[in-house]
């Protein structure tokens, strides 16, 4: 993540409380080079202890959990694909109880945020960037 990205991820994190866990690998780079390695800016687990813990300490399954995609900036088609396809991601490889997808961002945007919230369990949270 950047320096403008992490602090807004953090501070939706406290919001939420639960652990928090930044760059979570959703795909490895595949050593035939057919795919490359995906990873999500955070997950949330909500239930969790409230603290910031590594991918390798956390385990997904069964638990219902947030995933995050966080941009500095308005909500827009690149930052609506992440939410959608790191969804799909965890549901396939890590089987979790149950994935809320943010769409985190600074500013809105009135045509797009609606057909990105027709999809189930997946919303756009805006926070204002404090620089």
């Amino acid at each position: 993540m950047s320096k403008l990205e992490t602090p807004l991820t953090r501070r939706y994190w406290k919001q939420i409380g639960g652990t928090l866990v930044e760059e979570f690998p959703l795909v490895f780079r595949d050593k035939d080079g057919n795919h490359e390695r995906r990873s999500i800016d955070a997950i949330i687990i909500p239930s969790g202890e409230n603290k910031i813990m590594h991918w390798r300490e956390v385990s997904l399954k069964g638990k219902e959990i947030i995933a995050v995609q966080t941009k500095a900036r308005r909500l827009g088609m690149y930052l609506m694909g992440q939410t959608l396809f790191s969804k799909k991601l965890l549901e396939k490889f890590y089987k979790p109880k149950k994935v809320i997808s943010v769409a985190l961002c600074t500013k809105d945007d009135d045509i797009l945020r609606p057909l990105l919230e027709k999809h189930s369990n997946v919303k756009v949270v805006i926070l204002e960037n404090n620089n």
